[in-house]
């Protein structure tokens, strides 16, 4: 542990480690003290593409931790930024919330939906047949196809929703491209997050509940990874991965300790 403790940066997944649906986990709060007063550099990643940073302050400040908005990187951030970094200025046809439309507009995006270069599909609540319809017109069109991030499903108050890669699918089946998801497990979204961090890879730690998203990016990216077990993983369910996390703790609140 103490290695861990020693580590500089931290990048934390947040449903499963800090809360679960709308209830602050036992021992967040104190872990997020923790980690201002021992002059961590830490960020809250979410694959989720539906909340801006603002939103995500908001929903902390709400459960009572505050940090700044600065703290919080998405796969909707990262997308923009990859999508900037591969066609600056490029023109897109997104289906998400508020979180991914904001991170387009920032990265110098624009919305286009006649004759965009991608076609950008999120989580959202407002998924519907038309904008299917018309994301497969523009994907034969020429257009890229981006996913925000490859989960299948996501949390929520009620039980298991529709994530991004279930949302994609019937215009991957209609148009026969395959979507090149940029969330976690890829490396680019945790190459993002040491850039915003100012962190070195073998400085920094990811920690999270799910093997195949969090654990595995960390490695794949070269970073250490803490698995907790107070979201969707259980410690019996290791056996079933090639693969297996540098650290696994009940929760977060072990790492002050």
């Amino acid at each position: 542990m103490d290695a861990l403790k020693n580590k500089r940066g931290f990048v934390c997944d947040m449903d499963g480690v800090i809360y679960h649906g709308s209830r602050l986990l036992e021992g967040s709060k104190g872990f997020v003290d923790w980690l201002k007063t021992q002059g961590k550099r830490f960020l809250f990643l979410t694959n989720s593409s539906a909340r801006s940073p603002r939103e995500l302050h908001q929903r902390l400040l709400h459960m009572g931790i505050e940090v700044g908005e600065d703290h919080f990187i998405t796969s909707a951030m990262a997308t923009a930024h990859f999508i900037a970094a591969q066609y600056p200025g490029g023109r897109v046809y997104a289906i998400g919330d508020s979180g991914l439309y904001q991170a387009l507009y920032e990265a110098g995006l624009s919305i286009d939906e006649s004759s965009p270069d991608y076609v950008v599909v999120g989580e959202t609540r407002s998924y519907n047949y038309e904008k299917i319809e018309v994301a497969i017109q523009l994907v034969l069109g020429g257009a890229k196809l981006i996913g925000t991030n490859p989960d299948l499903t996501g949390p929520t108050d009620k039980g298991i929703a529709p994530a991004c890669r279930a949302l994609i699918a019937p215009i991957e089946m209609s148009t026969g491209r395959q979507a090149y998801f940029i969330g976690k497990p890829n490396p680019l979204i945790m190459r993002h997050a040491l850039q915003l961090l100012g962190c070195q890879r073998e400085e920094t730690i990811i920690i999270g509940d799910r093997m195949d998203t969090d654990i595995v990016a960390g490695i794949e990216s070269g970073i250490d990874t803490a698995l907790v077990l107070s979201g969707i993983t259980r410690e019996s369910d290791l056996q079933r991965y090639a693969y297996k996390p540098h650290y696994i703790l009940r929760d977060v609140s072990e790492i002050p300790k």
